[in-house]
């Protein structure tokens, strides 16, 4: 004969489970700060730090939206540009420009160099095909096109 349901133990309730660890919530990545403030405040100290673990002192490390400094450019619009400059020790600067079209660290980026107070004679596309950056492969690829320009580390 089935069990009859008695009022008491249709009100029953299952044991409360003891309550799931709440999950913490992740600080928003440095990446998804605003592009200035994660400019000026994360990629130059950081890209910083990584020239002078390289040995490059005394590098004057600014950001500033301006007409980009490559021959046959002059008509472009202004963008965001990380200027570096130091002097190489042989009475010889050495200046680099990575360019932010986008006003993004994922969007179009362009890099260029030149030595003692030149003009760049050229722009390069920079890191172009990478869908996603962050803070570590921004200084790691920018300390990287400076190598292969032979201003880090002689070969």
């Amino acid at each position: 004969m089935p069990e009859e349901m008695t009022p008491d133990l249709v009100n029953e309730q299952p044991a409360a489970k003891p309550e799931a660890k709440a999950k913490k919530e992740k600080p928003p990545a440095l990446e998804d700060k605003p592009f200035t403030d994660f400019i000026q405040q994360d990629f130059i100290p950081a890209l910083k730090s990584g020239l002078e673990s390289q040995g490059i002192q005394g590098i004057e490390l600014s950001f500033e939206k301006k007409k980009v400094n490559v021959i046959g450019f002059s008509q472009s619009p202004d963008c965001w540009q990380v200027v570096g400059v130091w002097s190489s020790g042989y009475k010889q600067t050495r200046e680099f420009n990575l360019y932010f079209f986008d006003e993004t660290i994922n969007g179009k980026k362009g890099f260029s160099y030149a030595e003692s107070g030149g003009r760049a004679s050229t722009l390069e596309s920079f890191r172009i095909d990478e869908r996603k950056s962050d803070l570590g492969l921004l200084v790691f690829w920018t300390l990287q096109r400076l190598n292969a320009q032979k201003w880090l580390i002689r070969n």
